[in-house]
């Protein structure tokens, strides 16, 4: 479950994406025309299959839960939280990935998926694991709007544009993957000197998004890096709880990006811009898993599930593997079950 933070408030998803999407749709139709995703691995939906990498997900056990129990590059055992948000906003298929053959004709109207793996804020987090940086994603989203008109025509693309929700889900591959573990980053500035840095970089994507038609567009706030099972094996130095530095790196992070929305949405008014909380949540579900009936939150299903993340152990030769994930909050070290999405 995710919640809007917007003007210090927290609301259950269905109403943010009520107050997001005011007057828009009709019973018969989705919410919005198409849904537009940019970001990491917490949203890609195969476009790091395309690519020369190392983080993939389009094998088994990744994807046993989802529809035709086909492994399509989520980076789950099911339904990301996006598939989850198309389902609630109408839509009966999902948006392809762009770099997929899938992407093309009608299916360009209902809008693409340009996430991938390993990518962030920081571009030279996505070119350590050669995935597609965000300023790339965005390049691909302009070639988008050229095949969309070719497709619908120049007014109803600008209608499908400015109509559309924009969902970006990133940063977390810039902490855990790249300035945790890169001394050219943690010994030259500190934690809050990369988030401004990270942040900045997010207003401006949005700034762009504007200038190439996006009027509504959600945002994912940080999940608590020192609950994800990696993180605990990783930096929790033997602890078995989450790691409290990361969580408040998370945190910081979180408040300054919530201070850039804010900024945004006084600087264009016609802009109906939301941060969609998924620390709270996720931090509740890691800390007192039963509550919410789940059983188990230090390991993730897959393997061991204390490291594995995509071919890296988390693969068909898993020993360990769970039998049924619907009771542990995450699936890999580092991705939420279909379950906690």
């Amino acid at each position: 479950m995710m919640a809007l933070q917007a003007q210090g408030t927290r609301v259950p998803l269905v109403l943010a994406l009520f107050l997001l999407l005011a007057g828009c749709g009709s019973e018969a139709q989705p919410l919005v025309p198409a849904l537009f995703t940019f970001g990491d691995s917490s949203v890609d939906v195969g476009n790091n299959d395309y690519l020369h990498t190392i983080i993939k997900a389009n094998f088994p056990p990744y994807g046993r839960d989802f529809a035709n129990h086909v492994a399509t590059g989520r980076f789950c055992n099911g339904k990301l939280a996006t598939d989850i948000t198309a389902d609630t906003l109408g839509f009966t298929t999902y948006p392809a990935a762009y770099l997929s053959p899938q992407a093309s004709g009608q299916n360009l109207l209902i809008g693409a998926n340009f996430a991938s793996a390993g990518s962030g804020y920081y571009d030279h987090t996505a070119l350590m694991y050669h995935a597609i940086p965000l300023s790339q994603q965005l390049e691909y989203f302009r070639e988008y709007q050229t095949k969309l008109a070719a497709v619908a025509g120049a007014g109803q693309a600008r209608s499908i544009l400015s109509g559309a929700l924009y969902i970006v889900s990133a940063g977390a591959s810039d902490f855990v993957q790249n300035y945790y573990i890169n001394p050219l980053l943690f010994k030259t500035q500190t934690a809050d000197q990369f988030s401004d840095r990270l942040v900045a970089i997010f207003g401006r994507t949005v700034q762009e998004l504007y200038g190439m038609g996006a009027r509504r567009v959600g945002v994912t706030s940080l999940p608590p890096l020192g609950c994800l099972p990696a993180s605990i094996t990783l930096f929790g130095h033997g602890a078995a709880g989450c790691v409290s530095r990361l969580n408040s790196d998370a945190q910081s992070f979180n408040r300054k990006m919530n201070g850039t929305v804010d900024a945004l949405a006084r600087r264009y008014p016609d802009l109906k811009i939301a941060v969609f909380d998924i620390y709270t949540p996720l931090y509740d579900l890691a800390t007192d898993p039963q509550s919410q009936g789940f059983a188990e939150a230090r390991r993730g299903c897959c393997g061991t599930g204390t490291v594995e993340t995509t071919v890296l152990l988390c693969n068909p030769k898993s020993v360990g593997t769970c039998p049924n994930a619907t009771s542990y909050v995450f699936w890999d070290a580092v991705h939420p079950s279909e379950a906690a999405n």
